[in-house]
């Protein structure tokens, strides 16, 4: 049909085998043929008026969907399907990734359905000017961008649902966390952190998977690229591994009192690669986990209690027995003596001038003020009941002897001479 004003173009027919056809171009095909029997129906418009009647309608009706209707349904729609779910699983997950997804996001997809309206107006309005075949080249245009745009919906719902499922299980490990025990604060860090790594590499892969990238290869490379970093780097690593170990094991815990090979500290920090300890000079030690379990490690800590000793001699003219006791008796009156164990005091050996009394008692929650301040008292307190109790503690004393034949020791007065008779 020809009209005065315009010729309608000739419709080509193509055909495609079907091994060319993607999944989506099928649809366009259909929206296609949709056009084409929309022309029909505008062939009854030969006039300009009738045509500008029929663009300011579809205009009109665009403006309207996409500004009033569009935003009014998808939100009916989103709270039917909330009160059609109810209380179950599934709405309770729809709730739960719903919270994750900012408001500009739910504004972005909003938006964008405007824009295909709008699109689709705009593509009728090319369908009334007589603009066909420009119609049907934009649509088999936007049919070979379906597929793209399906691969960044996926790969965008995929990283949702991973940023999802990381924060959810942190949540979950901190629960479990809480109530057990068992369980410290670096422990605690390091499941989260593995957890996490594990949950976006899993989504990791399953987005290359959608966008046909065969990961085998990529895994094997990084098994090389692994053996390589590991030879040059191996001391690192093996700092890296030994501080998992500690992590996992617990010898010892930030706040404890410890002893590692020659230092000795308060634990202030445990990282993946060192431990850090802080001596009683304020000085900061760091220590590559790798050495630290090459050592022995004494934590004088983790009982909550901590035996301390210290050595009185008395004189040889001393009754033991006597001093033991007012030795016991001072102990138990100092008050930061724990009273469980109880103290013990034992003769340890026979000195040069005197008879050695070990003195063993108890601390509760030990660290180095602690120690000090209760040897200091005890040394203190018992010397000062020695001497009540006329208790001698003596000094190393030298007895010397002469000969028979030469009548002994004769002191000569003299300035700085000792001559033998």
């Amino acid at each position: 049909m020809t009209s005065r004003f315009f010729t309608w173009p000739t419709v080509v027919t193509v055909t495609v085998t079907p091994k060319s056809v993607h999944p989506a171009v099928p649809c366009m095909v259909s929206l296609v043929s949709m056009v084409s029997e929309f022309r029909q129906f505008l062939e009854e418009l030969a006039t300009t008026e009738a045509r500008i009647a029929a663009s300011v309608g579809v205009a009109v009706l665009a403006i309207i969907i996409a500004a009033f209707v569009l935003p009014f349904g998808l939100e009916r729609a989103y709270r039917l399907i909330a009160t059609r779910l109810g209380t179950s699983r599934v709405a309770d997950g729809v709730r739960l990734v719903g919270g994750y997804v900012p408001g500009t996001v739910a504004e972005g997809f909003v938006r964008l359905v405007q824009v295909l309206v709008l699109a689709a107006a705009g593509i009728s309005l090319l369908v009334i000017w007589g603009l066909v075949d420009t119609a049907e080249m934009v649509l088999t245009y936007f049919s070979g961008s379906v597929p793209f745009l399906g691969r960044v919906g996926l790969t965008l719902l995929f990283a949702l649902l991973a940023y999802v499922g990381a924060d959810q299980y942190k949540q979950m490990v901190v629960r479990i966390g809480e109530e057990a025990t068992w369980l410290t604060d670096h422990q605690r860090e390091i499941v989260i952190r593995m957890g996490q790594i594990a949950i976006l590499l899993a989504a990791g892969l399953i987005i290359l998977t959608v966008w046909g990238i065969n990961p085998e290869g990529l895994l094997v490379g990084a098994g090389f690229l692994g053996i390589v970093v590991g030879l040059a780097a191996r001391q690192t690593l093996g700092a890296l591994i030994a501080g998992f170990v500690l992590m996992f094991s617990r010898p010892f815990e930030i706040g404890d009192w410890v002893e590692i090979g020659d230092q000795e500290g308060v634990v202030t920090d445990i990282t993946i690669m060192n431990t850090r300890l802080e001596n009683f000079n304020g000085e900061v030690v760091y220590l590559p986990n790798d050495r630290v379990n090459e050592r022995a490690i004494v934590n004088r800590s983790r009982r909550g209690s901590l035996r301390l000793r210290v050595d009185v001699g008395i004189d040889y003219e001393t009754d033991p027995e006597h001093a033991k006791n007012v030795a016991m008796e001072t102990i138990k009156q100092i008050d930061i003596i724990a009273d469980a164990p109880p103290p013990q005091i034992v003769p340890k050996s026979f000195g040069d001038s005197a008879i050695v009394l070990e003195m063993r008692f108890w601390i509760d929650h030990p660290t180095p003020p602690r120690k000090w301040n209760a040897t200091e008292r005890v040394v203190t307190q018992v010397k000062a009941a020695f001497d009540r109790e006329g208790i001698k503690i003596p000094f190393p004393q030298r007895e010397l002897s002469g000969r028979a034949e030469t009548n002994g020791f004769r002191v000569q007065q003299s300035e700085n001479t000792v001559d033998d008779a």
